[in-house]
C-alpha cells in the first residue's frame, strides 16, 4: 500500500505525567475514526505521532482531519529519509525543493531539530549545510530567521524527516478525556463556539435545540442542523437533540408572569436537559452564556437557572465581550450561519421587560407553582435524535431511546 506521512505535533498532552499514555492513544483514536474508511497506522515517539494513510485518501480529507482534532498543535506532510545520515538528508532535501514549494522572492530559514543528540552534526552545521542546497534552487531568497517567508525543517529523531509545509493544529486535549456534556445550541452565534471551547478540553458532546414550531420555522432548525454539522469534526462526531417544546413555552405564557417568562423557560431547558444527559451519561451541561450580555445572563438569573439542575453547568464564554466571541465563530466557519435570519426559541414570548434581579428562592416557588414535569417528559419522549459523523455528515435520523452505555 502506497502511503503518506504526516508527523504531527502533540502539545499538552506531552505535559501529563502518568495518565499520558490514556491522552496518547484516545489521541490516535480520534485521527484513526476522522480517517476512516481508508487505511492508517501511526507511530509514536517524544513529541511525536507519525500517521501513515493510505494514498487513496484525499489530501483534502486528511488534512481536514488532522486540522479539526483536539490534541494536534501543528501537523505537516512529511517525506523520511532512507537514513539517519547527512548525506540522506541532503538527498531528501535536493528532492522536496526540486517540486519547487517556495516562491522565487521573499526570504526563507532551515529549522533543524536535533532530538537525536548522538547525531554527528549540531543543528547549526545541518542548518548551514542545508541552506546551501536552498540557495542553489532559489537564489533571489534571502535568509530571514525570524520572520521568514518559507521555512525547511529538519527532525532528526529515531529517523530523520524533511518537510516545507508546517500547519498549524487547534491544539487541545483529545475530545473524550474529560467526560461528556450536553451541549445547549441554539441558532445563535454564542453556542456553538461554547461547545467547541468545551470539546479543546477533551469534553465529549452532545446537543440539546429547543424547537417551538409553528413560532421557530423548519428553516430555523435547518440552520441549527447545519451549525452542528459545522462543529461535529472538532466534536467527534455529535448528536442532536431537538427537543418539541411548543406547548411548554406556551404554558409558560399562558400561566406564568410575563416578566419572568425568560427565565421560566431556561429553567425548563435546564430540566429537560439534565433529564436527557442523564439518559446518555452526559454529567454536565453547557451553554453559551456570558456575563450581563442579556438580561437572562445576570449573576442572579444564571444562580436561578443553575438551581435547576444537579448537574454541573459550564459557561466557557462568561469572560468574553461579544468581539470575541465573534472572532471564534468565524475562526471555527460558523458565523455566517449563525447570522442568518431564521429566530430561535430563546426569543419565542420574550418580555418586554423581563426580570434581571430575580430572587432565587421566590423564583423556584413560581416555576414549582407551574407544574412542569408532565410538559417536560412529553418533550423528552417526542425528542427526534440527529446524528452527525466526526467528518460533519449527517448519517442517521430517529426517535430518543435510552441504552446502557449511553449510546444511540
Amino acid at each position: 500500500m502506497d502511503e503518506r506521512l504526516y508527523l504531527v505535533k502533540e502539545g499538552e498532552i506531552s505535559l501529563k505525567g502518568g495518565n499520558r499514555i490514556m491522552f496518547e492513544r484516545k489521541l490516535r483514536a480520534n485521527i484513526r475514526s476522522k480517517l476512516k474508511p481508508y487505511e492508517s497506522h501511526m507511530d509514536k515517539s517524544k513529541g511525536r505521532v507519525y500517521v501513515f494513510v493510505d494514498d487513496k485518501c484525499p489530501r483534502e480529507m486528511a488534512e481536514k482531519a488532522l486540522s479539526t482534532t483536539f490534541g494536534i498543535t501543528g501537523w505537516a506532510l512529511s517525506e523520511r529519509c532512507k537514513e539517519k545520515t547527512i548525506e540522506s538528508i541532503k538527498e531528501k532535501t535536493e528532492e522536496i525543493l526540486s517540486t519547487h514549494p517556495f516562491g522565487d522572492t521573499g526570504s526563507f530559514k532551515v529549522d533543524v531539530r536535533r532530538e537525536d543528540k548522538s547525531f554527528p552534526m549540531d543543528s547549526h552545521m545541518v542548518a548551514i549545510t542545508l541552506a546551501d542546497i536552498v540557495e542553489k534552487y532559489y537564489p533571489n531568497l534571502s535568509v530571514d530567521l525570524k520572520n521568514p517567508d518559507y521555512t525547511l525543517t529538519v527532525e532528526i529523531r529515531n529517523q530523520c524527516f524533511v518537510y516545507t509545509d508546517s500547519k498549524k493544529g487547534v491544539g487541545g486535549l483529545p475530545v473524550g478525556t474529560a467526560g461528556r456534556g450536553m451541549l445547549l445550541l441554539s441558532g445563535g452565534i454564542d453556542s456553538p463556539v461554547a461547545g467547541y471551547t468545551m470539546a479543546k478540553r477533551g469534553l465529549k458532546l452532545d446537543c440539546c435545540y429547543f424547537h417551538a414550531y409553528p413560532y421557530t420555522s423548519e428553516l430555523a432548525l435547518d440552520k441549527v442542523k447545519k451549525l452542528a454539522s459545522i462543529i461535529a469534526p472538532y466534536l467527534q462526531g455529535t448528536r442532536l437533540f431537538v427537543v418539541p417544546f411548543t406547548k411548554g413555552q406556551e404554558y409558560i405564557r399562558d400561566h406564568g408572569i410575563e416578566e419572568e417568562a425568560t427565565l421560566m423557560f431556561r429553567a425548563s431547558m435546564m430540566q429537560t436537559a439534565e433529564k436527557l444527559s442523564k439518559r446518555y451519561h452526559d454529567v454536565a451541561i453547557v451553554t453559551g452564556e456570558a456575563v450581563s450580555q442579556v438580561a437572562s445572563q445576570t449573576l442572579d438569573a444564571m444562580t436561578f437557572t443553575d438551581s435547576m439542575t444537579d448537574l454541573l453547568v459550564l459557561r466557557p464564554l462568561c469572560g468574553l465581550d461579544k468581539e470575541e466571541i465573534i472572532d471564534r465563530a468565524k475562526t471555527i466557519g460558523t458565523y455566517e450561519t449563525s447570522i442568518l435570519p431564521y429566530e430561535d426559541c430563546c426569543v419565542v414570548f420574550s418580555p418586554k421587560h423581563p426580570v434581571t434581579r430575580p430572587d432565587k428562592e421566590e423564583m423556584k416557588e413560581h416555576f414549582d407553582s407551574l407544574k412542569m414535569d408532565a410538559l417536560i417528559d412529553e418533550a423528552v419522549e417526542n425528542t427526534v435524535v440527529y446524528t452527525f459523523s466526526d467528518q460533519g455528515e449527517e448519517i442517521e435520523c430517529g426517535e430518543v431511546r435510552k441504552t446502557d452505555d449511553g449510546e444511540v
